[in-house]
Protein backbone atom coordinates (compact mmCIF):
# COMPACT_ATOMS: atom_id res chain seq x y z
CA UNK A 1 0.00 0.00 0.00
CA UNK A 2 1.31 2.97 -0.96
CA UNK A 3 2.30 6.04 1.59
CA UNK A 4 1.81 9.09 -0.42
CA UNK A 5 3.05 12.59 0.66
CA UNK A 6 0.39 14.75 1.56
CA UNK A 7 -0.69 16.80 -1.82
CA UNK A 8 0.69 19.78 -2.43
CA UNK A 9 -2.42 21.76 -3.09
CA UNK A 10 -3.21 21.37 0.79
CA UNK A 11 -0.07 23.78 1.15
CA UNK A 12 -2.01 26.52 -0.18
CA UNK A 13 -5.27 26.06 1.46
CA UNK A 14 -3.56 26.20 5.19
CA UNK A 15 -3.62 29.12 7.53
CA UNK A 16 -0.67 31.83 6.58
CA UNK A 17 1.07 30.90 9.85
CA UNK A 18 1.27 27.83 9.09
CA UNK A 19 2.58 28.64 5.56
CA UNK A 20 5.53 30.40 6.58
CA UNK A 21 6.48 27.22 8.83
CA UNK A 22 6.06 24.88 5.62
CA UNK A 23 7.94 26.82 3.14
CA UNK A 24 11.43 26.30 3.40
CA UNK A 25 10.66 22.46 3.77
CA UNK A 26 10.03 19.92 0.69
CA UNK A 27 8.55 16.20 0.31
CA UNK A 28 9.03 14.37 3.42
CA UNK A 29 10.15 17.40 5.52
CA UNK A 30 7.38 19.72 4.81
CA UNK A 31 4.77 16.63 5.66
CA UNK A 32 6.61 16.26 8.97
CA UNK A 33 6.76 20.22 9.85
CA UNK A 34 2.83 20.79 9.01
CA UNK A 35 1.78 17.91 10.96
CA UNK A 36 4.29 18.18 13.88
CA UNK A 37 3.14 21.70 14.02
CA UNK A 38 -0.53 20.82 14.00
CA UNK A 39 -0.09 18.34 16.72
CA UNK A 40 1.78 21.14 18.62
CA UNK A 41 -1.07 23.52 18.11
CA UNK A 42 -3.34 21.15 19.44
CA UNK A 43 -2.29 21.74 23.11
CA UNK A 44 -2.09 25.09 22.43
CA UNK A 45 -5.57 26.39 21.90
CA UNK A 46 -7.58 26.09 25.47
CA UNK A 47 -11.13 27.03 26.09
CA UNK A 48 -11.90 25.59 22.81
CA UNK A 49 -14.13 22.80 22.04
CA UNK A 50 -16.89 20.88 20.00
CA UNK A 51 -19.06 18.62 20.33
CA UNK A 52 -18.33 15.31 18.76
CA UNK A 53 -20.52 12.05 18.92
CA UNK A 54 -22.54 13.70 22.31
CA UNK A 55 -19.54 14.53 24.10
CA UNK A 56 -17.31 17.90 24.28
CA UNK A 57 -13.72 17.51 22.87
CA UNK A 58 -10.64 19.81 22.62
CA UNK A 59 -8.37 19.94 19.80
CA UNK A 60 -6.00 17.65 21.25
CA UNK A 61 -3.83 14.82 19.01
CA UNK A 62 -1.75 11.97 19.37
CA UNK A 63 1.25 11.89 16.06
CA UNK A 64 3.72 9.37 15.76
CA UNK A 65 6.38 9.78 12.69
CA UNK A 66 7.83 6.05 11.89
CA UNK A 67 10.94 6.61 9.59
CA UNK A 68 14.24 5.33 9.75
CA UNK A 69 17.75 6.72 11.27
CA UNK A 70 18.41 9.32 8.71
CA UNK A 71 15.21 9.72 7.23
CA UNK A 72 14.56 14.07 7.78
CA UNK A 73 12.23 13.21 10.33
CA UNK A 74 14.47 15.54 12.92
CA UNK A 75 12.92 18.70 11.44
CA UNK A 76 9.84 17.70 13.86
CA UNK A 77 11.99 19.28 16.59
CA UNK A 78 11.32 22.94 15.40
CA UNK A 79 7.44 22.60 16.29
CA UNK A 80 8.02 22.29 19.93
CA UNK A 81 9.30 25.99 19.26
CA UNK A 82 5.41 26.97 19.22
CA UNK A 83 4.85 26.00 22.47
CA UNK A 84 8.33 26.94 24.46
CA UNK A 85 7.22 30.43 25.02
CA UNK A 86 3.52 29.31 27.22
CA UNK A 87 5.56 26.41 28.79
CA UNK A 88 8.30 28.61 30.11
CA UNK A 89 5.85 31.10 31.41
CA UNK A 90 3.86 28.57 33.03
CA UNK A 91 7.04 26.78 34.46
CA UNK A 92 8.59 29.85 35.52
CA UNK A 93 5.58 31.81 37.34
CA UNK A 94 4.95 28.53 39.18
CA UNK A 95 8.38 27.83 40.19
CA UNK A 96 8.19 31.38 41.64
CA UNK A 97 5.51 31.23 43.57
CA UNK A 98 7.21 27.99 44.76
CA UNK A 99 10.36 29.10 45.69
CA UNK A 100 8.27 32.23 47.71
CA UNK A 101 6.42 29.91 49.66
CA UNK A 102 9.31 27.70 50.45
CA UNK A 103 11.26 30.72 51.65
CA UNK A 104 8.75 32.69 54.12
CA UNK A 105 7.72 29.18 55.60
CA UNK A 106 11.27 28.08 55.80
CA UNK A 107 11.03 28.64 59.24
CA UNK A 108 7.90 26.35 60.48
CA UNK A 109 6.84 22.96 60.35
CA UNK A 110 6.76 21.30 57.00
CA UNK A 111 3.06 19.88 58.48
CA UNK A 112 1.96 23.31 58.60
CA UNK A 113 2.44 24.73 55.10
CA UNK A 114 1.35 22.94 52.02
CA UNK A 115 3.50 24.95 49.14
CA UNK A 116 1.52 24.89 45.49
CA UNK A 117 3.77 22.33 43.15
CA UNK A 118 5.04 23.37 39.96
CA UNK A 119 3.21 23.19 36.88
CA UNK A 120 4.49 22.84 33.40
CA UNK A 121 3.27 22.55 29.23
CA UNK A 122 5.59 20.01 27.71
CA UNK A 123 5.93 17.21 29.78
CA UNK A 124 8.85 14.71 29.53
CA UNK A 125 8.06 11.06 28.71
CA UNK A 126 10.09 9.52 30.98
CA UNK A 127 8.45 10.39 34.58
CA UNK A 128 5.98 7.70 36.68
CA UNK A 129 2.42 7.15 36.43
CA UNK A 130 1.99 9.19 39.71
CA UNK A 131 4.01 11.91 38.16
CA UNK A 132 1.57 11.76 34.86
CA UNK A 133 -1.83 12.42 37.09
CA UNK A 134 -0.38 15.09 39.17
CA UNK A 135 0.94 16.95 36.59
CA UNK A 136 -2.33 16.47 34.59
CA UNK A 137 -4.30 17.73 37.38
CA UNK A 138 -2.39 20.74 37.93
CA UNK A 139 -2.44 21.94 34.86
CA UNK A 140 -5.91 23.96 33.27
CA UNK A 141 -5.58 23.67 29.59
CA UNK A 142 -3.67 20.08 28.87
CA UNK A 143 -0.23 18.86 28.50
CA UNK A 144 2.07 18.18 25.81
CA UNK A 145 4.81 15.10 25.34
CA UNK A 146 6.99 15.80 22.67
CA UNK A 147 9.53 12.89 22.13
CA UNK A 148 12.22 12.15 19.23
CA UNK A 149 12.91 8.72 20.30
CA UNK A 150 9.52 6.49 20.43
CA UNK A 151 11.67 4.12 22.99
CA UNK A 152 11.94 6.86 25.67
CA UNK A 153 7.79 6.56 26.01
CA UNK A 154 8.11 2.70 25.63
CA UNK A 155 10.71 2.31 27.99
CA UNK A 156 8.56 4.04 30.31
CA UNK A 157 5.25 1.43 29.36
CA UNK A 158 7.31 -1.60 30.36
CA UNK A 159 7.19 -0.54 33.78
CA UNK A 160 4.66 -1.23 36.51
CA UNK A 161 5.86 2.64 38.24
CA UNK A 162 5.73 3.91 34.88
CA UNK A 163 3.06 2.34 32.92
CA UNK A 164 0.39 5.34 32.11
CA UNK A 165 -0.62 3.46 29.04
CA UNK A 166 -4.21 3.61 30.33
CA UNK A 167 -3.80 7.29 31.21
CA UNK A 168 -2.96 7.95 27.15
CA UNK A 169 -5.94 6.16 26.22
CA UNK A 170 -8.25 7.45 28.53
CA UNK A 171 -7.13 11.72 28.05
CA UNK A 172 -7.25 10.82 24.11
CA UNK A 173 -11.42 11.33 24.77
CA UNK A 174 -11.10 13.10 27.92
CA UNK A 175 -12.51 10.37 30.52
CA UNK A 176 -11.90 10.28 33.97
CA UNK A 177 -8.37 9.15 35.11
CA UNK A 178 -7.40 9.14 39.27
CA UNK A 179 -5.04 7.16 40.77
CA UNK A 180 -4.58 6.50 44.59
CA UNK A 181 -1.55 5.73 46.93
CA UNK A 182 -2.15 4.85 50.04
CA UNK A 183 1.07 5.04 51.37
CA UNK A 184 1.08 8.69 50.64
CA UNK A 185 -3.41 9.61 51.52
CA UNK A 186 -3.21 10.64 48.36
CA UNK A 187 -6.35 10.58 45.68
CA UNK A 188 -5.81 12.40 42.40
CA UNK A 189 -8.62 12.51 40.12
CA UNK A 190 -8.73 14.14 36.80
CA UNK A 191 -12.32 14.48 35.47
CA UNK A 192 -11.76 16.09 31.80
CA UNK A 193 -8.01 15.69 31.30
CA UNK A 194 -6.54 17.10 28.16
CA UNK A 195 -3.20 16.00 26.31
CA UNK A 196 -1.02 16.18 23.04
CA UNK A 197 1.54 13.81 21.74
CA UNK A 198 4.13 14.63 18.97
CA UNK A 199 6.49 11.22 18.80
CA UNK A 200 8.85 9.89 16.58
CA UNK A 201 11.09 6.72 16.08
CA UNK A 202 12.16 4.13 13.74
CA UNK A 203 9.84 0.58 13.07
CA UNK A 204 11.85 -1.06 15.13
CA UNK A 205 11.32 1.45 18.04
CA UNK A 206 7.57 1.03 17.69
CA UNK A 207 7.07 -2.58 18.10
CA UNK A 208 7.68 -2.05 22.02
CA UNK A 209 5.11 0.21 22.10
CA UNK A 210 2.97 -1.08 19.78
CA UNK A 211 2.87 -4.94 20.72
CA UNK A 212 -0.08 -5.63 18.65
CA UNK A 213 -2.37 -4.38 16.12
CA UNK A 214 -5.31 -4.79 18.29
CA UNK A 215 -3.49 -2.29 20.79
CA UNK A 216 -6.25 0.75 21.92
CA UNK A 217 -2.64 3.18 21.96
CA UNK A 218 -2.19 2.43 18.17
CA UNK A 219 -6.04 3.39 17.04
CA UNK A 220 -5.30 6.46 18.78
CA UNK A 221 -2.34 8.55 17.05
CA UNK A 222 -2.49 9.69 13.39
CA UNK A 223 0.72 8.19 12.05
CA UNK A 224 2.76 9.02 9.15
CA UNK A 225 5.45 6.78 8.04
CA UNK A 226 7.81 6.50 5.22
CA UNK A 227 11.37 4.30 4.32
CA UNK A 228 13.07 6.56 2.20
CA UNK A 229 16.12 7.80 3.89
CA UNK A 230 17.33 11.49 2.23
CA UNK A 231 20.51 12.41 0.44
CA UNK A 232 22.86 14.63 2.31
CA UNK A 233 21.57 17.67 2.17
CA UNK A 234 23.39 21.32 1.28
CA UNK A 235 23.59 21.97 5.12
CA UNK A 236 25.04 25.62 4.05
CA UNK A 237 22.32 26.30 2.06
CA UNK A 238 21.08 30.03 2.67
CA UNK A 239 17.35 28.79 3.23
CA UNK A 240 17.79 26.56 6.40
CA UNK A 241 19.00 29.86 8.14
CA UNK A 242 15.91 31.37 9.27
CA UNK A 243 14.02 28.12 9.91
CA UNK A 244 14.53 28.51 13.65
CA UNK A 245 13.97 32.21 13.49
CA UNK A 246 10.20 31.52 11.65
CA UNK A 247 9.15 29.48 14.49
CA UNK A 248 10.04 31.78 16.90
CA UNK A 249 8.30 34.21 15.52
CA UNK A 250 4.96 32.55 14.82
CA UNK A 251 5.48 31.26 18.22
CA UNK A 252 5.48 34.85 19.61
CA UNK A 253 1.98 34.94 18.03
CA UNK A 254 0.43 31.50 19.16
CA UNK A 255 1.84 32.75 22.75
CA UNK A 256 -0.62 35.78 22.18
CA UNK A 257 -3.40 33.69 20.80
CA UNK A 258 -2.79 30.95 23.75
CA UNK A 259 -3.07 33.96 26.35
CA UNK A 260 -6.05 35.61 25.10
CA UNK A 261 -8.18 32.23 24.50
CA UNK A 262 -7.03 31.12 28.46
CA UNK A 263 -8.46 34.57 29.55
CA UNK A 264 -12.02 33.99 28.00
CA UNK A 265 -14.80 33.88 30.04
CA UNK A 266 -17.11 31.29 28.03
CA UNK A 267 -15.59 29.06 26.12
CA UNK A 268 -15.41 29.16 22.03
CA UNK A 269 -18.06 26.02 20.46
CA UNK A 270 -16.47 25.09 17.03
CA UNK A 271 -19.35 23.50 14.75
CA UNK A 272 -19.65 21.92 11.15
CA UNK A 273 -22.02 23.25 9.20
CA UNK A 274 -25.31 21.29 8.85
CA UNK A 275 -23.95 20.37 4.84
CA UNK A 276 -20.96 19.45 6.10
CA UNK A 277 -21.88 17.19 8.92
CA UNK A 278 -23.60 15.61 5.93
CA UNK A 279 -20.58 15.22 3.91
CA UNK A 280 -18.63 13.65 6.90
CA UNK A 281 -21.06 11.03 6.79
CA UNK A 282 -20.67 10.47 3.04
CA UNK A 283 -17.35 10.50 3.20
CA UNK A 284 -16.83 8.31 6.63
CA UNK A 285 -18.95 5.56 5.62
CA UNK A 286 -18.22 4.12 2.32
CA UNK A 287 -14.37 4.00 3.51
CA UNK A 288 -15.97 1.90 6.84
CA UNK A 289 -17.99 -0.60 3.98
CA UNK A 290 -14.69 -0.83 1.97
CA UNK A 291 -12.68 -2.11 5.40
CA UNK A 292 -15.57 -4.25 6.38
CA UNK A 293 -15.80 -5.82 3.00
CA UNK A 294 -12.14 -6.07 2.17
CA UNK A 295 -9.64 -5.48 4.61
CA UNK A 296 -8.84 -6.58 8.84
CA UNK A 297 -12.35 -5.49 10.77
CA UNK A 298 -9.40 -5.15 13.37
CA UNK A 299 -8.70 -1.61 11.40
CA UNK A 300 -12.31 -0.05 12.24
CA UNK A 301 -11.17 1.46 15.71
CA UNK A 302 -8.68 3.33 13.81
CA UNK A 303 -11.12 4.38 11.15
CA UNK A 304 -13.63 5.24 13.68
CA UNK A 305 -10.73 7.68 15.71
CA UNK A 306 -9.45 9.28 12.03
CA UNK A 307 -13.13 10.58 12.28
CA UNK A 308 -12.78 12.62 15.13
CA UNK A 309 -9.07 13.41 14.13
CA UNK A 310 -10.83 14.86 10.97
CA UNK A 311 -12.94 16.89 13.55
CA UNK A 312 -9.98 17.84 15.40
CA UNK A 313 -7.40 19.24 12.63
CA UNK A 314 -10.74 21.10 11.14
CA UNK A 315 -11.30 22.22 14.67
CA UNK A 316 -6.99 23.48 14.81
CA UNK A 317 -7.82 25.47 11.55
CA UNK A 318 -10.38 27.39 11.72
CA UNK A 319 -9.22 29.02 15.16
CA UNK A 320 -5.51 29.84 13.52
CA UNK A 321 -8.02 31.06 10.37
CA UNK A 322 -10.60 33.23 12.85
CA UNK A 323 -8.28 34.38 15.58
CA UNK A 324 -8.67 37.87 14.96
CA UNK A 325 -12.20 37.60 16.22
CA UNK A 326 -12.33 34.69 18.75
CA UNK A 327 -13.09 37.42 21.66
CA UNK A 328 -16.72 38.41 20.65
CA UNK A 329 -17.21 34.25 18.83
CA UNK A 330 -19.30 32.09 21.26
CA UNK A 331 -19.58 29.44 18.26
CA UNK A 332 -17.38 28.98 15.57
CA UNK A 333 -18.42 28.05 11.96
CA UNK A 334 -15.60 25.62 9.84
CA UNK A 335 -15.06 26.67 6.49
CA UNK A 336 -15.37 24.92 3.38
CA UNK A 337 -11.80 25.38 2.68
CA UNK A 338 -11.07 24.06 6.52
CA UNK A 339 -13.39 21.12 5.99
CA UNK A 340 -11.62 20.16 2.58
CA UNK A 341 -7.99 20.68 3.95
CA UNK A 342 -9.31 18.33 7.19
CA UNK A 343 -10.56 15.51 5.11
CA UNK A 344 -7.76 15.25 2.60
CA UNK A 345 -4.92 15.12 5.95
CA UNK A 346 -7.06 12.39 7.01
CA UNK A 347 -7.59 10.29 3.95
CA UNK A 348 -4.04 10.42 3.53
CA UNK A 349 -3.54 9.60 7.23
CA UNK A 350 -5.75 6.92 7.18
CA UNK A 351 -3.51 5.14 4.59
CA UNK A 352 -0.35 5.46 6.54
CA UNK A 353 -2.44 3.61 9.47
CA UNK A 354 -3.24 1.34 7.36
CA UNK A 355 -0.19 0.62 6.03
CA UNK A 356 1.61 0.55 9.32
CA UNK A 357 -1.51 -1.75 10.93
CA UNK A 358 -0.64 -4.41 8.11
CA UNK A 359 3.09 -4.46 9.22
CA UNK A 360 2.94 -5.05 12.84
CA UNK A 361 3.40 -8.17 14.04
CA UNK A 362 1.47 -9.20 16.73
CA UNK A 363 2.61 -10.83 20.03
CA UNK A 364 0.28 -13.63 21.70
CA UNK A 365 -2.41 -14.36 19.80
CA UNK A 366 -6.06 -12.83 20.64
CA UNK A 367 -8.58 -15.33 22.66
CA UNK A 368 -10.30 -15.95 18.77
CA UNK A 369 -7.46 -16.52 17.03
CA UNK A 370 -6.90 -19.03 19.74
CA UNK A 371 -10.37 -20.59 19.12
CA UNK A 372 -10.19 -20.66 15.71
CA UNK A 373 -6.67 -22.53 15.16
CA UNK A 374 -8.27 -25.15 18.23
CA UNK A 375 -11.23 -25.92 15.63
CA UNK A 376 -8.86 -26.27 12.61
CA UNK A 377 -7.39 -29.73 12.49
CA UNK A 378 -4.05 -30.27 12.10
CA UNK A 379 -3.81 -30.22 8.02
CA UNK A 380 -6.41 -27.59 6.61
CA UNK A 381 -7.71 -26.26 3.43
CA UNK A 382 -8.53 -22.16 2.77
CA UNK A 383 -11.91 -23.38 2.80
CA UNK A 384 -12.38 -25.33 6.19
CA UNK A 385 -10.80 -22.07 7.59
CA UNK A 386 -13.23 -19.84 5.52
CA UNK A 387 -15.89 -22.11 7.31
CA UNK A 388 -14.79 -21.97 10.58
CA UNK A 389 -14.65 -18.17 10.64
CA UNK A 390 -18.38 -17.80 9.60
CA UNK A 391 -18.83 -19.27 12.96
CA UNK A 392 -17.01 -16.60 14.20
CA UNK A 393 -18.89 -13.93 12.41
CA UNK A 394 -15.54 -13.18 10.22
CA UNK A 395 -15.98 -12.24 7.19
CA UNK A 396 -13.89 -13.60 4.16
CA UNK A 397 -11.26 -10.96 3.46
CA UNK A 398 -10.61 -10.80 6.91
CA UNK A 399 -9.92 -14.92 7.41
CA UNK A 400 -7.53 -14.23 4.48
CA UNK A 401 -5.83 -11.76 6.21
CA UNK A 402 -5.76 -14.13 9.30
CA UNK A 403 -4.12 -16.22 7.35
CA UNK A 404 -1.53 -13.95 6.24
CA UNK A 405 -0.84 -13.09 9.60
CA UNK A 406 -0.38 -16.51 11.00
CA UNK A 407 1.84 -18.27 8.62
CA UNK A 408 4.41 -14.85 8.84
CA UNK A 409 4.73 -15.46 12.65
CA UNK A 410 4.60 -19.25 11.93
CA UNK A 411 1.54 -20.62 13.99
CA UNK A 412 0.73 -22.04 10.35
CA UNK A 413 2.68 -23.61 7.68
CA UNK A 414 1.89 -24.24 4.21
CA UNK A 415 1.71 -27.89 3.79
CA UNK A 416 0.97 -28.33 -0.33
CA UNK A 417 -1.38 -26.75 -3.00
CA UNK A 418 -4.40 -25.23 -1.29
CA UNK A 419 -3.60 -27.04 2.27
CA UNK A 420 -1.98 -25.42 5.71
CA UNK A 421 -0.57 -27.01 8.57
CA UNK A 422 -0.81 -25.62 12.46
CA UNK A 423 2.06 -25.31 14.39
CA UNK A 424 2.76 -28.65 16.88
Amino acid sequence: MERRLINKHIYNRIPVEIQKLTEPFEGREKDIVLLSSLGVLSSCLPNVRGVYDGDFVFPHLYLMIIAPAASGKGVMNYSRLLIEPIHDKIFKESKTHYLMCEESNKNKKIDEVVCPEVKVKILPANISSAEMHSFLDLSEHGLLIMESEADTLSNMLKNDWSNYSDVLRKAFHHEPVSVSRKTDKVFVEVKEPKLSMVISGTPDQLKPLIKSRENGLFSRFIVYSFDEVTDFKDVFAVKTRNNKVVFEEVAKDIFNLYGELAGLEKQIEFCFTDLQKEKFLNIIRPIRSDIVNNHSQSFISNLHRHGLVFFRIAMILTVLRNQDNLASEEKLYCSNNDFLVASQLMKTLLRHSQFTFNSIETGDLSIQDESILDDLKSTFTRQEAIDIGVKYDIPLRTMDDKLVQWKKRKYIFKHSRGKYKKRM
